[in-house]
């Protein structure tokens, strides 16, 4: 069949969509124990999950063990959501399938992350699903933060810590062309090799002057004197000075142009 693509081995060209009046009765009916419209619910809304964990798919783990943590994800939106709220499903489970997924990348990542800050974010997370269902919208960082007492600053850090890792090859844009990396976004222009093979040339051609011209050299280039003021320093003419630091220059320039 074309279009057909399976995960779990569920084809997802034939999951079902509920109509917001269906979902509105299965909502109130599963709140009230109702196992049967519990299931209709589940397989009325795994489109919802295959379009959150599209965002995670392509970072190396498999897509069906991803399906498998949001549709976790959804039974609890499902278990939690209040049919009274002027709330749409969707708008709660969305973050709720979301936030399951990255606890599960968070807890399989290779990158570790203390175990004080683990307990922040899990904190963090717990209160915004909470004030989600609340307030009936995303609340921001001022406000997770005003709720658990915390400063605003430990929120941002815990929920970075536990964001998964992105990698420098994933693309953020295309028009059909290459596409634009993270890497291209971040790339360091400066730092290049071509600039640390000439550091480390200036460098080592430097550390073969002595003492009395590196003195002058740092003085001069450094701390941004004057050859009157080095002089003074050193206690020197300037000419002095001025001779002393021309030769360094030329020392330098010769064996940077050997190596």
């Amino acid at each position: 069949m074309q279009g057909k693509v399976e995960i779990c081995g569920v084809n997802t060209a034939r999951l079902k969509v509920l109509s917001q009046a269906d979902m509105d009765v299965l909502l109130r009916q599963a709140k009230a124990g109702d196992e049967n419209a519990r299931q209709k619910l589940i397989e009325g809304n795994l489109r919802l999950v295959l379009s959150v964990i599209q965002r995670f798919v392509g970072r190396g783990e498999n897509p069906d063990d991803l399906f498998q943590v949001g549709c976790i994800g959804l039974i609890k939106a499902i278990q939690n959501f209040d049919p009274d709220k002027q709330v749409r499903f969707s708008t709660y489970g969305v973050p709720m399938i979301a936030g399951e997924v990255r606890r599960y990348l968070r807890d399989n990542s290779a990158i570790r992350v203390s175990r004080s800050i683990r307990d922040v974010a899990y904190r963090v997370l717990q209160c915004k699903e909470g004030m989600l269902l609340r307030l009936g919208r995303e609340p921001t960082l001022e406000e997770i933060a005003k709720e658990l007492d915390l400063p605003a600053g430990d929120v941002a850090e815990a929920l970075d810590a536990v964001c998964a890792p992105v990698s420098l090859h994933d693309p953020v844009y295309s028009d059909g062309g290459d596409p634009l990396t993270v890497m291209d976004q971040v790339r360091d222009t400066r730092n290049t090799d071509e600039n640390w093979m000439e550091r480390i040339a200036l460098r080592g051609a430097f550390q073969a002057l002595g003492s009395r011209e590196k003195q002058i050299l740092s003085l001069r280039f450094y701390d941004g004197k004057t050859q009157m003021e080095v002089a003074g320093v050193l206690g020197i003419s300037q000419a002095q000075v001025s001779r002393l630091e021309k030769g360094a220059i030329s020392t330098m320039r010769k064996a940077f142009t050997v190596s």
